[in-house]
This record gives C-alpha cells, structure tokens and sequence, in this order.
C-alpha cells in the first residue's frame, strides 16, 4: 500500500515515515503544500492508497491542498494531521472533502487503525459541488447557483437543498428531513418542512420556471434527477 505523507515538521514527518514503511506501507514523504498538490495530482490517480495531509503548511495550507484535490476529481482517502483541535477546524476540513480528522499528539496505534479503515473503504467518487441539471450547491463555499446565476439562502435553505441533493430522484419523508436538517430531537411542528421548501421553490425553481423540487404525495419531497 502506497501513501503520500505531506508534513512539513521534518522529525514528526521521518518518525511517520519511519513508523509506516514498518508497518508494510510504501511512503513517499514532501515538506510543503505546493509540492503536496503536485505530487498527488502528477501521478495516476490511483497511485496512492491514501494521503496524510497537515493544515499547516508552507505553501499552500492543507485545507486548500484538500479543496484542489477534489475539485480535480482525485478522490484518493485523506486523513489531516493538525494541532487544530476546534470543532470548526474538523468541520471546514470534512466539507472540503476529507475522510478523517488526527489531532496532535496523536497515538501511532490510531494513526495506522485509522489508515486502514481509510484504505478499506477505499476512494469512492464524491463530487466536490453537488449538482441537479443546472442547479449546483458547493458545501466549501456555501454557494448555490443556478446556471451561473448566484442564489442567496439562508443556512437552513442551504442545509434543506444539500439534503435533497445528496439524496436526489429520492423521495425524503418530512421525519428525515427533521432529522437531517433540524435534528433527532426537534418538538416543533413538522409542517416547518413545508415552509421551507416553499422558501427554496422561491428562490431555486419559480424565477427560472423550473419544477425541481417535487411533492411526492404521501412520502414527503423529492429533488428531480434532471432539476
């Protein structure tokens, strides 16, 4: 099994290194997030098992060496290593696309568990922006588009079309979507679904005639295929 290793502290990077190659990996080790993009992106796209990629890196920082792999479509696994132990420093690293999150210090025993689960599950493909027809939505950026039109939602508009996009041409139950978009233990009326999908129709499918959005009687709502 073949990973890249970018981490620009040089001892922590060799005892990784050191650590893996012992454990049966092939490594290949850079310094710098330039140099992490380049190798990741020059080779074959399935020249590597997995990515080991800090935030904190000269160059190009990991959030941004992340962003770029995905939106050149190189779904390779990718665990980051930082000493950012915030929760809107893991979720910033998820929404860009990566797999899994290491904090430092962090046990080697866990570093290579959690490679491995990496590895097993492999590199399905998951787009970095999520699009129905000419409808797309960029969970990094918080963007909605249109074609290349700009649309504003609000974070429970844009958390409600996520949701549907992630699930399109499947009919959504008004349970689900309370528990996906509000939460498990949401006590308020359940017909707040219909509201909001009435605000994103509004907004996403009226001004450009479209029908995206669809009432599936008795089931709940589905985003079309197509938009």
């Amino acid at each position: 099994m073949r990973v890249l290793v970018v981490e620009d502290e040089v001892a922590m990077a060799e005892t990784i290194r050191d650590g893996l190659t012992q454990e049966g990996f092939t490594v290949d080790l850079v310094h710098d997030g330039a140099e992490g993009l380049w190798t990741a992106t020059e080779h074959p796209h399935g020249a590597y098992d997995a990515i080991l990629l800090d935030i904190m890196l000269p160059g190009l920082n990991g959030y941004e060496v992340c962003r770029q792999l995905r939106t050149r479509e190189v779904w390779t696994p990718i665990l980051m290593l930082t000493a950012k132990d915030g929760d809107y420093d893991q979720a910033d690293a998820f929404d860009l696309g990566a797999d899994d999150y290491l904090i430092k210090p962090f046990s080697f025993v866990v570093l290579i568990a959690r490679l491995r689960a990496l590895i097993r599950r492999g590199a399905p493909e998951r787009p970095a922006v999520l699009r129905a027809g000419d409808l797309s939505l960029n969970p990094a950026e918080r963007r909605v588009l249109r074609g290349d039109q700009p649309i504003a939602v609000t974070p429970r508009e844009f958390a409600l079309l996520e949701f549907l996009m992630r699930h399109r041409g499947q009919a959504m139950t008004k349970t689900a979507i309370i528990e996906n978009v509000w939460d498990a233990h949401f006590d308020g009326d359940p017909n707040i679904v219909e509201v909001y999908v009435g605000y994103l129709r509004k907004k996403i499918d009226h001004p450009f005639g479209r029908t995206a959005i669809e009432t599936v009687r008795g089931s709940g709502y589905r985003l079309a295929e197509e938009g």
